[in-house]
């Protein structure tokens, strides 16, 4: 018989996380997820498993390492995915040193914990496209220069480099994804795809009337969550661990992204969008687009969403959402009760 596969998750409540723990779960793995203490409830995205007896869920942060030693040695995860992160880059040029502490040397601490407790461990960092930053080259591939240009750009590279340098010195199997944006209805609300969808989705139901944005022009790879967090998992069933870029090989501006989904939607752009000059970026990077050929040739990777489907997704998952919250506030039911007992 097998011997059932154990993963550990850092990030586990955020979109990625979420969307993996579905995946690895179905997969048969257990799931041992990591998550922030707070006093905000965040579990939403992972509330769906708590009764299942594969998923575990403990308490841990990446500003220290007491829980990292105790968990490595307790649950000896085959797999460790770390998806952790401050991963806004608006929030990192007010925040750099939070972000700092969180994406780079809390991957320090986290790789330096399995090369002491779970060496054989098989190590996935999610790495990110706005490390090309200001680079020229298109499209952008694994062998191109890193130039980030924002204080979340710089702590991603940090860690890239540092993927690299524990599997040369210490022969770890560590891999990084490159992953360009990736999108969901999981998406956080403060990321300006969800904050269009979410936006149609109240315009069209009547409960709001404007969508502010700041830079319409920045153009971006983007693809569906579930489609990435497959490929990470791809990335650890190889004989040999690499890099890879995750992307699918098409750009567009949030211009773009915006008339699809107001398109969808049924609503006019110039009529319900203003654009607010205090919502651009210090340092804005004009276009990112990715070369996943080698994901493709060596993973066998391929991308199942394209924009349109994505654009889908995610306004539907979002006016029905807003739909029953709109009608249980109509008939005085907590919006969170009626949500559940009529899914």
């Amino acid at each position: 018989m097998t011997k059932q596969k154990t993963a550990l998750i850092t990030g586990i409540t955020g979109q990625d996380g979420s969307y993996l723990a579905d995946l690895l779960i179905a997969k048969g793995y257990k799931v041992v997820g990591v998550k922030r203490r707070t006093s905000i409830i965040s579990t939403q995205r992972v509330d769906h498993l708590y009764d299942n007896e594969n998923f575990k869920l403990i308490y841990g942060s990446m500003h220290s390492t007491d829980w990292m030693y105790r968990a490595l040695s307790k649950y000896q995860p085959d797999e460790i995915y770390n998806l952790a992160a401050q991963s806004h880059v608006r929030v990192s040029f007010d925040n750099p040193e939070e972000t700092a502490d969180i994406v780079a040397l809390g991957t320090m601490r986290l790789l330096e914990a399995a090369r002491q407790m779970a060496p054989n461990a098989r190590f996935y960092q999610a790495s990110s496209s706005e490390m090309f930053g200001d680079n020229p080259e298109n499209p952008q591939n694994e062998s191109t220069a890193l130039m980030p240009a924002s204080p979340y750009a710089c702590a991603k590279t940090f860690s890239h480099n540092l993927i690299r340098n524990y599997r040369v010195s210490y022969n770890m199997f560590c891999c990084s994804g490159i992953l360009f944006n990736h999108e969901s209805p999981r998406r956080g609300e403060t990321f300006v795809t969800r904050k269009i969808t979410l936006a149609a989705a109240r315009i069209r139901l009547g409960i709001q009337e404007k969508l502010y944005l700041g830079n319409l022009d920045a153009k971006r790879d983007w693809g569906h969550a579930k489609d990435y967090v497959e490929a990470m998992w791809l990335m650890l069933q190889q004989d040999k661990p690499d890099d890879f870029v995750i992307a699918t090989g098409k750009t567009y501006s949030v211009k773009e992204f915006l008339d699809l989904v107001f398109l969808r939607a049924g609503l006019n752009v110039e009529e319900h969008v203003e654009i607010d000059k205090r919502l651009f970026r210090p340092h804005e990077v004009p276009l990112l687009l990715g070369d996943p050929e080698k994901a493709k040739t060596v993973l066998g990777w391929t991308p199942k969403y394209d924009l349109k489907a994505l654009v889908k997704d995610m306004y539907h998952h979002d006016f029905k959402d807003m739909e029953r919250s709109a009608r249980a506030k109509m008939m005085n039911i907590d919006p969170l009760a009626y949500t559940i007992n009529n899914i």
